[in-house]
């Protein structure tokens, strides 16, 4: 990852995720520091940004930075020379965001901290610390190449929303992050048929929920992560909100879907979007903070399959989650159904090899529970060929899950609408919390040989 020069970089980021980056003929290094030295350097880190041209390095000094920044040029790399010493202060400032990278390709950000922007109390706008913007709401992908590692993102107020935020944008990765304390989602990626995304190694705790997939899918693996202490762990869904076009869809063929509600004929199918190798503990945090859409879904869940497809859920460890290690159910939405609802299904997800244990230990719950409506709300027998097999478990409802819904089986039934009425119970149990501020992080591991990378022009390196 240490490589002497952008365009190096940038053919190594081609060459990882299947994209064409941008490499610029000559790059310069932005110096950004509050001492007083005698080398030319920017004061602020959006004079630097402004004074950027594509290709150059914007290199930042240690210190407290009480401003936000808005990126609106392709090929750019921001890098910190300390992850937890580089830090980015809201002082819980409202509508803002931290770090906005707004339809721009290509940029990087790594090795720094961005902590306490917050939402705006009056519409519940921005407030989100670190955010490939590709153009929120628009239905349309804005951006292409997003590339962040070694960031820590926090809040110890209640109404920070993401702390890490990919949106509208395509072909990127989160690498080495941290984030707590926020409303939604500590890690989000959204509104992308086919995002070709990767998040490995990342620590998120004490948020709403832990990872938010809204209406993303194809090519997306979650890696070797941890998720615990969060309210849920896990949660990718499908949702009629602004982040169009939905649903949530997990099959290798995603890009081309374009139904709100695809259909899969057996179990054996292709799947891009997988969980894998990830550890998602003790998700039950009544105190963490939680907006309107977090106060409404079911709570203390490892992973949460909210009106999801075609997703791979594989060799995690799962564990403490006191309602259910896993739960997966159909999701109408708008709810109570309106003219407009569309009735996402729980269809053709794959549950396999993980290890479930001490999930489960409030009443009602289980290891692993799935559910539809059973055509009360929507149409009938749609959440079907969601299969289980190799899981190491206790408890499942409905019973014997690895048999009436063991992948060995072609095709699987709709489970019914059994745990419908434990749906409701834990959302209203949701609504009643009473959230609390959450601490501030220790410190991160910072990124070996930050200064390895920029062209030799710099002073700070």
């Amino acid at each position: 990852m240490f490589h002497r020069s952008p365009r190096r970089l940038a053919v190594f980021a081609a060459a990882a995720l299947g994209v064409l980056a941008a490499a610029p003929a000559q790059a310069r290094v932005l110096d950004v520091t509050k001492r007083h030295v005698r080398f030319a350097h920017f004061t602020t880190i959006q004079r630097a940004v402004n004074a950027a041209r594509a290709g150059d390095w914007i290199v930042i000094d240690r210190g407290v930075y009480r401003e936000a920044v808005r990126i609106r040029k392709s090929n750019l790399h921001l890098r910190g020379i300390d992850r937890n010493r580089v830090i980015l202060d809201g002082r819980h400032r409202r509508g803002v965001n931290g770090i906005e990278i707004f339809k721009a390709n290509n940029v990087w950000v790594e090795n720094l901290t961005v902590r306490n922007f917050d939402r705006d109390k009056r519409d519940g706008e921005n407030g989100n610390e670190i955010w490939w913007n590709g153009g929120d709401g628009s239905g349309r992908i804005g951006a292409r190449g997003w590339y962040g590692q070694y960031l820590t993102t926090y809040d110890t107020g209640l109404i920070g929303g993401y702390g890490l935020f990919a949106s509208n944008t395509v072909n990127g990765f989160l690498k080495h992050v941290y984030a707590s304390g926020f409303n939604d989602a500590g890690l989000y990626i959204g509104a992308c048929r086919d995002c070709n995304a990767l998040v490995d190694d990342a620590l998120i705790e004490r948020n709403g929920l832990g990872y938010s997939g809204t209406n993303s899918g194809g090519r997306i693996t979650v890696r070797n992560s941890t998720f615990r202490n969060n309210s849920n762990g896990v949660g990718p869904n499908s949702l009629n909100n602004d982040d169009q076009p939905p649903p949530q869809d997990g099959a290798c063929n995603s890009g081309s879907n374009r139904s709100l509600t695809p259909t899969f004929g057996s179990t054996s199918i292709s799947r891009c979007t997988v969980f894998r190798n990830n550890r998602i503990e003790n998700n039950g945090n009544l105190t963490a903070p939680a907006n309107a859409t977090i106060l409404s879904v079911p709570w203390g869940n490892g992973v949460i399959l909210i009106g999801t497809y075609a997703d791979l859920v594989q060799n995690n460890t799962i564990r403490g989650n006191p309602n259910f290690g896993l739960l997966g159910f159909e999701n109408p939405d708008p709810f109570p159904p309106t003219a407009t609802t569309v009735y996402f299904q729980l269809a053709g997800n794959r549950v396999a090899k993980n290890r479930f244990s001490n999930n489960g230990t409030r009443p009602n719950g289980a290891d692993i529970g799935i559910a539809d409506l059973g055509g009360l709300f929507g149409p009938p027998n749609g959440s079907v060929n969601n299969c289980f097999a190799g899981n190491v478990f206790t408890t499942s409802n409905p019973a014997n899950i690895e048999g009436t819904w063991g992948c060995q089986n072609a095709t699987t039934p709709g489970p019914g609408a059994g745990l419908l009425g434990s749906v409701l119970t834990l959302s209203s149990e949701s609504q009643a919390r009473q959230s609390v501020p959450q601490p501030a992080p220790p410190r991160q591991k910072t990124m070996p040989r930050a200064c390895a990378g920029p062209p030799r022009a710099g002073n700070l390196c």
